[in-house]
């Protein structure tokens, strides 16, 4: 992967996002991320290859582990992330692949069952980084496979860790994926999320499920 200036910069911003603070006083932070891994274990096959995107210092891998998920791949910009997630894992995170990488840029290693995605869609503000992400997880996911992306509603906030980001409802989204790649992505289900971030105020989340055609 060529790395440019702009995912330097990206990552050191992110790097220092989780440097300043801990994990759990962090906006998005969840004890336990109960919506993503109810929806991974509807749509998960059995024993099927999992990635996270933007996973960074989520619980996500710890409860799939413990949920006996053995094929986990966790991707994000901020090395610094995973390294908070490898520490608090201690041996057991030799059980999940971390890989430092810019979604829009990164080449899936082999088809997964189940894309999840809580949060890093909505940072993606040109079209461009959009449609190389949608490319990108069409080659990820398997024919059949599912993708959860979740991102800031219509009436969810404006920015975060001081970027701006792009709002969707569950129709606006369904509408951009058929757009970066018509015929692949079919809306399954959609849901109304508030979270409680840890100073108390909410945010308010869509978070929607497609199934990815059965062709190549």
């Amino acid at each position: 992967m060529n790395r440019g200036t702009g995912m330097d910069q990206q990552e050191r911003h992110w790097d220092e996002v989780y440097g300043a603070r801990a994990p759990e006083a962090l906006t998005w932070f969840e004890e336990v991320p109960e919506i993503s891994l109810g929806l991974i274990r509807r749509y998960a096959v059995p024993a099927g290859p999992v990635v996270d995107v933007g996973g960074g210092a989520s619980r996500l891998p710890d409860a799939l582990l413990a949920d006996g998920f053995g094929d986990i791949c966790v991707l994000d910009l901020s090395a610094a992330a995973l390294d908070i997630s490898k520490s608090r894992l201690g041996p057991a995170a030799s059980r999940v692949r971390w890989v430092v990488g810019d979604v829009t840029r990164w080449t899936p290693d082999k088809p997964y069952g189940v894309w999840h995605d809580r949060a890093v869609f909505h940072f993606l503000t040109s079209p461009a980084d959009q449609d190389n992400y949608i490319g990108v997880m069409r080659r990820a996911l398997a024919p059949g496979g599912h993708a959860i992306i979740a991102t800031f509603a219509e009436d969810g906030p404006e920015r975060c860790s001081n970027l701006p980001v792009v709002r969707y409802s569950p129709e606006a989204l369904a509408a951009r994926l058929e757009a970066g790649a018509p015929g692949v992505f079919a809306p399954v289900e959609a849901q109304r999320h508030v979270h409680a971030t840890p100073m108390g105020r909410t945010q308010a989340f869509q978070v929607s499920v497609f199934r990815r055609s059965d062709a190549p």
